[in-house]
């Protein structure tokens, strides 16, 4: 839904969505299921054809964000959201009850809107705070997108009755790899540690490689209340300021994570792999590792890079295993995989959530090193599952790119003298077309247009391989903590290994969809916070002029992407001289607003 009540159904597998005007709407909602007509027309400006809504079959349960106004004996929640454009009335006594004042930010679920009825009827789920406290606005967004910000007692006291001892038969049935070198790479923040990596030497030059990865289906098993909101949440999410975790902090921080000098209970795929990255032999099962060493990713690029020692063994480790990452990389995208570069924007805040800088997250050698061996694992699993186990499993897949976007971008591309094949040669060729163009001005346009033309990534039983990396087997296994998809891909090749029972396709499937929907949704409030925060930033740049790149064009305006922060804001049309403004140009804008309701940046154009 629009600001302006006008609608948009997604239907099934029809690639177009449908349009519905607002007074044609039958007062459905933002994410209701509904009963949708479609005419034979279609949207003046566009390919979509035009409906109206006839019926609605269950409404949504999501949350809406507002301000509390009361009026005499009256309460609203007047929205501030871009997808919510009625006011909802809400139960005063309820409010006064929940401690809400007028002029707070509050979550509010629509019940009913009956025809005749000026507004839709609701209750209030939760009181924020006052518009502009940097946690009543975090939480606004949580509550935006349906996500918890606190464990309910039950979920806590479970995870608190799990014992962490270790007992010596569970040491007894696993293979002791406390004796191998072994270290965690992580960001100097990380607090939970998922994964490690141990390395020796063997006799004939060869060396093994341990991909460990904590043993979460240990501890949480399946149904108990733990297992529960895992699953119902989906995955951790990670907002500017804050992380908010999939599974409680005993389980994700303590018992799982993979921290210096403690026994640790994991899940491994071990290699045994020549000086030059060939796999001669793979063994995957249930470890008992203990990390010799915590570093981050700077102090390991040190290591790489500038000759820094952490200790002789260590720094062997990390230049032998960073040469084999190289020819694993190397070997990748030759094969097919494609190579977006696209930088990570960063916003670093102090303790009061207050923007303090917006900067570039560069991936290194260090990041590389760890992402081709998690790779790896990943799809030495999926393999192992699919072939040996011959059983139904949690496949991480990515189609083909979209052909018609792809013969748009290619036609874009042409205009600025570049040639992109499609067919089979279209990985390679939008690579070469990636690497030329670095540096140059269309680059981000270039690089967005072919993001765009991507198909998404999602969860399946259907293994149809995973385009982007170029793998016909590939899955998610490396991260429990964190993803719960994980946690039942562990459960899945334990019960290969011990021949226990197959799950239910129809079950799994059922599984693998609500995991992408709970991704999506974690990603889009991620996504959220960055631009609530991007803006805050701006706020005091009000009259500010900046250069920057054209990376969108619509209908009601351009929008730009100012240097160095990669920041978005619109020009509207109102202030779009009569010049032609093509993707990629480089342009001088002004900031002329920042509207922190709406996380919008306004800018009009200089030069």
């Amino acid at each position: 839904m629009t600001h302006s009540g006008d609608v948009f159904v997604e239907v099934g597998d029809r690639q177009d969505d449908i349009f519905v005007r607002a007074q044609r709407s039958l007062g459905a909602l933002d994410g209701d299921r509904v009963v949708v007509e479609v005419s034979g027309r279609r949207v003046p400006y566009g390919r979509k054809r035009e409906g109206r809504i006839v019926e609605i079959l269950e409404r949504s349960d999501r949350t809406f964000v507002g301000i509390l106004h009361t009026v005499g004996e009256h309460a609203w929640v007047l929205m501030q959201s871009k997808s919510m454009p009625y006011d909802i009335e809400v139960p005063l006594l309820q409010a006064q009850e929940m401690g809400a004042e007028r002029g707070m930010k509050v979550a509010a679920r629509v019940e009913r809107w009956n025809r005749g009825d000026d507004s839709p009827k609701g209750r209030l789920t939760d009181v924020l705070g006052f518009p502009g406290g940097n946690d009543a606005e975090m939480h606004a967004i949580l509550a935006e997108y349906g996500l918890p910000y606190r464990f309910e007692k039950e979920v806590e006291d479970a995870a608190d009755a799990i014992s962490a001892k270790i007992s010596r038969r569970e040491l007894g049935g696993r293979k002791d790899f406390r004796d191998a070198l072994t270290f965690t790479i992580d960001p100097s923040d990380a607090k939970d540690f998922d994964d490690a990596v141990s390395f020796r030497r063997l006799d004939g030059g060869n060396v093994e490689v341990g991909v460990h990865i904590a043993d979460v289906s240990f501890y949480v098993r399946p149904g108990d209340p733990v297992d529960r909101e895992a699953r119902n949440r989906g995955t951790s999410v990670y907002l500017v300021d804050r992380t908010v975790p999939m599974l409680p902090e005993k389980l994700c921080n303590r018992l799982c994570s993979l921290r210096e000098g403690e026994d640790k209970l994991t899940f491994s795929v071990v290699f045994e792999m020549t000086p030059d990255a060939a796999v001669v032999r793979s063994w995957l099962g249930r470890t008992v590792i203990r990390s010799d060493r915590r570093l981050d990713y700077g102090s390991a690029q040190a290591v790489i890079k500038n000759g820094r020692s952490v200790s002789p063994e260590i720094d062997d480790a990390l230049r032998s295993l960073n040469a084999m990452a190289e020819r694993l990389r190397k070997a990748r995208l030759k094969g097919g995989a494609i190579n977006f570069s696209k930088p990570e924007m960063k916003v670093e805040v102090d303790g009061m959530g207050k923007p303090l800088r917006v900067y570039r997250k560069e991936s290194v050698e260090a990041n590389w090193l760890i992402e081709e061996f998690m790779l790896l694992a990943n799809r030495t699993v999926a393999k192992y599952i699919a072939v040996k186990g011959g059983r139904p499993s949690v496949y991480r897949i990515h189609p083909e790119p979209d052909q018609a976007k792809l013969q748009s971008l290619k036609k874009f591309a042409k205009g600025y003298g570049y040639i992109l094949k499609t067919g089979r040669d279209t990985p390679g060729s939008l690579n070469a077309m990636l690497a030329k163009s670095k540096g140059r001005p269309e680059h981000e346009a270039l690089e967005t247009l072919a993001l765009k033309a991507m198909a998404k990534a999602s969860y399946s039983t259907d293994n149809i391989g995973h385009y982007g990396l170029a793998f016909e087997y590939y899955t998610h296994f490396t991260s429990p903590i964190r993803r719960y998809p994980d946690i039942m891909v562990h459960r899945i090749l334990s019960s290969c290994l011990e021949g226990g029972e197959k799950m239910s396709r129809g079950v799994l499937e059922g599984e693998c969809r609500y995991a992408s929907e709970r991704e999506i949704v974690a990603t889009e409030a991620e996504r959220t916070s960055i631009k609530y925060k991007m803006v805050e930033f701006m706020r005091d740049k009000v009259g500010g002029e900046f250069y920057g790149v054209v990376c969108g064009v619509t209908d009601w305006g351009v929008f730009v992407r100012i240097e160095p922060t990669m920041i978005e804001g619109m020009i509207p049309r109102a202030y779009c001289p009569r010049k032609i403004l093509r993707l990629g140009r480089r342009v001088r804008v002004r900031v002329r607003a920042a509207n922190l309701d709406l996380r919008q940046l306004d800018f009009e154009l200089v030069e």
